[in-house]
């Protein structure tokens, strides 16, 4: 398959200062879902994340681990590493802030935005959260403490300071002209209240501390977190040294992020860009937050959810389908064990693993495993399941570019209910003697219904996806989206000499608790 357009997401990096839990599992998963789809799609895909390491906050926890903040971070970000791997991410690369390259790329910004006279030497006095690495006004305090509940200190001390301010009407003027570029609807209508409620100058240096990137020219001061942090996204592309991965991928295509930190991603992240002059990405899409089965997930609470205890407790991919089926992406979300054991013994073992195993079984059994071609004939109900599985890619790939996962999820769905539904009425196990001819007719338009939703199914759980079309003998060659539709028919006029299958196994087991009792 020949790559052309380019497309270049990112998560957002994330803060080392404790282990990953659900809400770094689930920003990375639907941007590897979403990865993967591009790719399959022919896309050429630059797949970015990786661990945000400077800043008050890893330094307060660097110290309270007795360690220096280096060895800290190595560790912490390690752990980010691990995760990857456990729920089979496809990130092209994994950034550090604490990387030579990063530091190079930082201080180039803060450059370009000094020489365009957009950085200014002051003093700043004012509300700041350690927790959220945010400075707050007066105003925007809750009984004392920031929006978050978070606990404020109050900080004098010289910084430098972005001109914010002046770029309040610019904003409001790309957020127009760009309706798309904040998502979903409601966040938007949040970034555009903020901005028209007017904005400050803002603070982008410290110096009660050091663990940071130093400020070019001004060692006292070390950038303020988020401005280093932003930059990961150029970094990565080697922006600074006029690297190609910037030509060919920046703007960025899309930056998921959760919905706590879209100001910094919809207000100061394309301030600084208009300011240093550099292209804005196309769009910033911020989702929901996991609750456990209603309350808050906090580390007080006892309630933080393990993502890899969850795929350890039900299976990889039965933990990547549940994450992007049951909520739509965007709003919150509540984990509750009994809906994600629903959903593994209805959705995934009863819908799909038992079209697969009687579709395959079948074959094995009454066609002696011989794969049926393609009927040159068809039914009423086979055209209406075909079209309705030819017509699944450009339904999918827009709901896909709208970030709408759950939707995604569903429409593969609503056609393996139609071809559940299809084969309970048609019974080819009954027509093996009545009428042979028609029941491996019957058996070819489900193993094409099977095959397309296969391929489509990859992104989202890619080594059951593998298993099936393994089962299914379909060459690694033919499982893109080139593919679909009548391109790759299974047993059609190309194939010179019938495949046969070996006797199938289930690809999506019921999911048993410890007493034997399934949902």
């Amino acid at each position: 398959m020949t790559m052309t357009k380019p497309y270049y997401l990112t998560t957002p990096i994330y803060y080392v200062n404790d282990k990953p839990h659900i809400g770094h599992a689930y920003t990375t998963l639907a941007c590897d879902l979403l990865a993967r789809f591009k790719r399959l799609d022919g896309f050429d895909v630059m797949f970015l994340t990786g661990t945000d390491e400077h800043g008050q906050k890893v330094q307060e926890a660097a110290d309270k681990a007795g360690i220096d903040p280096r060895s800290f971070t190595d560790s912490v970000s390690q752990n980010f590493r691990h995760l990857l791997g456990v729920m089979n991410f496809s990130n092209d690369q994994f950034i550090r802030t604490t990387e030579a390259r990063h530091y190079a790329s930082s201080q180039a910004l803060w450059t370009r935005l000094q020489e365009r006279g957009h950085i200014r030497l002051d003093k700043y006095a004012g509300w700041y959260s350690v927790r959220d690495e945010a400075f707050f006004t007066e105003t925007e305090l809750v009984d004392g403490k920031a929006p978050t509940g978070a606990p404020v200190e109050w900080v004098e001390e010289p910084s430098y300071f972005f001109d914010l301010s002046k770029w309040q009407q610019p904003l409001l003027d790309f957020y127009e002209e760009n309706p798309n570029f904040i998502a979903p609807e409601g966040r938007k209508k949040e970034v555009i209240s903020f901005v028209s409620g007017g904005l400050k100058d803002l603070s982008v240096s410290r110096t009660t501390f050091d663990w940071g990137v130093p400020v070019p020219g001004d060692d006292g001061h070390v950038m303020y977190v988020w401005l280093d942090a932003l930059t990961n996204y150029l970094t990565a592309l080697d922006w600074h040294e006029d690297g190609d991965d910037f030509k060919k991928f920046w703007p960025a295509n899309l930056h998921v992020v959760g919905k706590d930190i879209l100001r910094f991603h919809a207000v100061y992240w394309p301030a600084f860009l208009m300011a240093a002059e550099l292209p804005l990405p196309a769009r910033v899409f911020a989702h929901g937050w996991w609750t456990n089965e209603g309350e808050k997930i906090s580390k007080s609470l006892g309630n933080v959810i393990d993502p890899l205890k969850l795929v350890e407790e039900y299976g990889l991919d039965q933990t990547r389908y549940f994450l992007m089926r049951e909520v739509p992406f965007g709003r919150d979300g509540d984990f509750v064990p009994d809906q994600m054991i629903q959903r593994i013994n209805s959705d995934l073992a009863n819908d799909i693993g038992n079209l697969a195993q009687r579709t395959l079984s079948l074959v094995f059994k009454n066609l002696d495993g011989q794969m049926p071609a393609f009927p040159k004939q068809l039914q009423p109900e086979d055209v209406a399941l075909i079209k309705a599985t030819d017509s699944l890619l450009d339904a999918v790939r827009s709901e896909m570019d709208k970030q709408a996962f759950h939707e995604v999820l569903r429409l593969i769905w609503d056609v393996i209910t139609k071809a559940n539904r299809y084969i309970d009425q048609a019974a080819p196990w009954a027509l093996k003697k009545t009428d042979p001819a028609r029941m491996a007719d019957v058996l070819a338009i489900l193993l094409e219904t099977i095959r397309q939703v296969a391929i489509l199914i990859q992104p989202v759980m890619p080594g059951s996806a593998a298993r099936l079309l393994d089962q299914l003998l379909i060459e690694e060659g033919m499982r893109d989206f080139t593919s679909l539709g009548s391109a790759g028919r299974m047993q059609g006029d190309n194939d010179t000499s019938p495949k046969t299958i070996s006797k199938p196994e289930g690809v999506f087991p019921r999911y048993v608790d410890e007493s034997g009792e399934g949902a």
